[in-house]
């Protein structure tokens, strides 16, 4: 049913849950995982610090990030690829699914609600929106796989 599952990861709890549950299917059907961090350009932008150090520490970071990715999946037996882009997050991740042909983007969520969530956004919500491809979302509440 799935050949391609499409996880992006920023490193946060929700993040890591949908890493999990993006894994376990991927073995269940004999999928690939693609692991995605997208460096958020916009941010660094805003800010008007030394974006180029700040790049590479956000660089460094993304490819930590996906290198627990690495580990999470080959421990369970699952063929993994991973990518370190730039851009806007939501956009980076509906190219990268188009790009590659992906059958399931599997993402978490923080569950914010009402102005929170208004006020910031939610590339969850984006992607949910506009992607192609069926989205499963996840929050860290809902399962119980900590965090590390």
């Amino acid at each position: 049913m799935y050949d391609t599952i499409l996880v992006p990861l920023d490193g946060s709890a929700p993040s890591d849950v949908a890493l999990e549950r993006a894994v376990d299917l991927a073995d269940r059907m004999d999928a690939t995982v693609h692991a995605l961090y997208v460096v958020d350009e916009r941010v660094l932008h805003a800010t008007q610090l030394d974006s180029g150090g700040l790049i590479g520490a956000y660089e460094d970071e993304g490819e930590r990030i996906v290198s627990k990715a690495v580990e999470k999946a080959e421990a369970a037996g699952v063929d993994v690829v991973t990518e370190v882009q730039h851009g806007t997050p939501h956009r980076t991740i509906l190219s990268y699914a188009e790009e590659s042909d992906v059958d399931l983007i599997v993402m978490g969520t923080h569950g914010r609600r009402g102005l929170e969530r208004y006020l910031i956004g939610s590339v969850t919500e984006r992607v949910l929106r506009l992607s192609d491809v069926p989205v499963f979302t996840v929050r860290a509440e809902d399962s119980p796989v900590e965090a590390e």
